[in-house]
C-alpha cells in the first residue's frame, strides 16, 4: 500500500490505519527477564525493599563508574534529583535555563519558590545559547541550569566559564543524556551536578527512578540526607528533608537493565541510520545529526520540517502520522515560557529560536519495540504526506472548518 497511490489511502482521510498498534516513542525496553527475576526473588527473600538496600548501592556503584564520577545518589524519580540538587546547592532568588525542556526543569525551581528565567537556545544547536545567558544575569542569579536535549552536549566550557566568573551553581538537567559524551568525556561529570532519569521512557529504565550525579563529597553527603528525611542517625536529623528514596526493585530493574545498554545502543543507532538513509532527499526534512565522533544513546530519532518549504505544518503531519497508529511527539511544545504558570508570569515574553523550533520538530518511534520493517513504513507515510504537502493541508482545512461549521 505504501507509498500510497492517492490521499484517500491515507487514514486522515478515510483509509485504513497503517498499524493495527500503535508505535510509541519512548516504549520501554525491558532487559534480561530471567535476571530480573531472579533479583526480585532475592528482595522478597531479604523482605529488604527499600532504604538504600543491596540493589540500590549497587546501581548507584555502577551509575558512577559508567559515567566516570565519585559519587551517584539514586532517587525514585528526576524530578525529585532535580529538587534535591537545587536546594542542596543553595539555589535561591533566581535560575537561569532554557525554555525548550521538559516542563520538570522549571516546575523544581517554581516549587521551591526560585524565579525559572528562561534563555533561548542557540540556533546552531537548539541548546542553551551561552551568549544569551549574561544577558540575563541579575544581582538575584545564584546559578544556571544546562539541558543537553537529546542527548547533545550543551557548550560546557561557555557555561562553565561563565558560572565561574559570577561566582554561580551550575547543574545540568542530563535526562537525556546517558550514555553520551563531549569531547570524549562521558556526560556526568560537568559543573556541580548533573541529574539523569531513569523513567520508562528512557533507553535505560528503572521503571520509574532519577539519580544525581558529582564529584563534589560535601554535596553528595547533603544529598544523601535530603533524600532520606535528614536522617543523619536511626532517630536524629539534623536538616530538612525528603523521602526521594529509590526502591529496591527499581534498582534491580536499572541494573539488569544497565546489563543490555550496548544492545539497546546499538538498536538505537541502527534505527537512527535507518531513518537518515530511507528520509535522505525528501525535500522539507531533516533528521537532527549527532557528533558520531562522540559517544550518543540515540535513544531520540527527531525529525525537523520545513513548512515553508513542503506547504504543510508539522501539526498536520503529526495528526496524519497519528490516526496510522504512529505516535510522533512534538518536544517541547509550546516551550515552557509559553505554558502555566510561566505564561502569565513573563507573558510578554518571546523566544525567537525556542518557538521556531517547538513549532518544527518531531520525535519518531525508536528503541526495541520498533522494528526495520515499521519504521520503513513510517517513512513511506511521512513521503506520501510531505510530498503532497500543500493538498493534504488544503483537505485537512477543508475538513476542520467543515466541522466547525465555518
Amino acid at each position: 500500500m505504501y507509498p500510497v497511490k492517492n490521499l484517500d489511502d491515507l487514514a486522515i482521510f478515510g483509509g485504513s490505519p497503517a498499524f493495527t498498534e500503535q508505535l510509541h516513542v519512548g516504549r520501554p525496553n525491558i532487559g534480561n527477564r530471567q535476571k530480573f527475576e531472579v533479583r526480585v526473588a532475592e528482595i522478597l527473600d531479604l523482605k529488604w525493599l527499600t532504604n538504600e538496600g543491596r540493589f540500590v548501592k549497587e546501581f548507584e556503584q555502577q551509575i558512577a563508574k559508567f559515567v566516570n564520577v565519585k559519587h551517584c545518589i539514586a532517587t525514585c524519580n528526576a524530578t525529585i534529583a532535580l529538587q534535591i540538587a537545587i536546594r542542596a546547592l543553595g539555589l535561591t532568588g533566581e535560575v537561569v535555563l532554557p525554555s525548550f525542556t521538559f516542563i520538570a526543569t522549571a516546575h523544581a525551581l517554581e516549587w521551591q519558590g526560585i524565579t525559572p528565567v528562561f534563555c533561548d537556545i542557540a540556533p546552531e544547536t537548539y541548546l542553551l545559547d551561552p551568549s544569551q545567558v549574561e544577558a540575563l544575569l541579575t544581582p538575584q542569579t545564584s546559578g544556571i541550569i544546562g539541558v543537553p536535549i537529546w542527548g547533545r552536549a550543551c557548550d560546557y566550557e561557555a557555561l562553565g566559564r561563565i558560572a565561574r566568573d559570577r561566582q554561580l551553581k551550575l547543574l545540568f538537567d542530563s535526562a537525556h543524556a546517558l550514555g553520551c559524551s563531549y569531547q570524549g568525556r562521558m556526560i556526568g561529570g560537568f559543573g556541580d551536578a548533573e541529574v539523569f532519569s531513569f523513567h520508562a521512557t528512557k533507553f535505560i529504565n528503572s521503571f520509574e527512578g532519577g539519580a544525581v550525579v558529582t564529584n563534589d563529597d560535601e554535596l553528595a553527603l547533603k544529598m544523601r540526607l535530603m533524600r532520606n528525611f535528614g536522617f543523619t542517625y536511626y532517630d536524629q536529623t539534623d536538616s530538612v528533608g525528603t523521602n526521594g528514596k529509590m526502591s529496591e526493585v527499581s534498582a534491580a530493574m536499572g541494573l539488569t537493565n544497565l546489563e543490555c545498554i550496548d544492545e539497546f545502543i546499538s538498536i538505537n543507532y541502527r534505527h537512527y541510520k535507518q531513518y537518515e538513509k530511507e528520509l535522505a532527499g525528501l525535500a522539507g526534512v531533516r533528521i537532527i545529526p549527532y557528533d558520531e565522533g562522540e559517544k550518543c544513546n540515540y535513544q531520540y530519532v527527531v525529525l525537523e520540517i520545513d513548512p515553508g518549504t513542503i506547504g504543510l505544518t508539522r501539526d498536520v503531519l503529526m495528526k496524519a502520522l497519528h490516526v496510522e497508529n504512529v505516535l510522533v511527539r512534538r518536544y517541547f511544545y509550546p516551550g515552557c515560557h509559553r505554558m502555566e504558570p510561566y505564561h502569565s508570569s513573563f507573558p510578554d515574553l518571546v523566544l525567537p529560536e525556542t518557538e521556531r523550533v517547538a513549532e518544527r520538530v518531531l520525535c519518531l518511534p525508536t528503541g526495541t519495540g520498533v522494528t526495520a520493517e515499521q519504521i520503513t513504513v513510517i517513512c513511506k507515510l511521512i513521503g506520501s504526506v510531505v510530498q503532497n504537502g500543500v493538498e493534504v493541508s488544503r483537505r485537512v482545512g477543508a475538513e476542520l472548518a467543515l466541522a466547525s461549521g465555518s
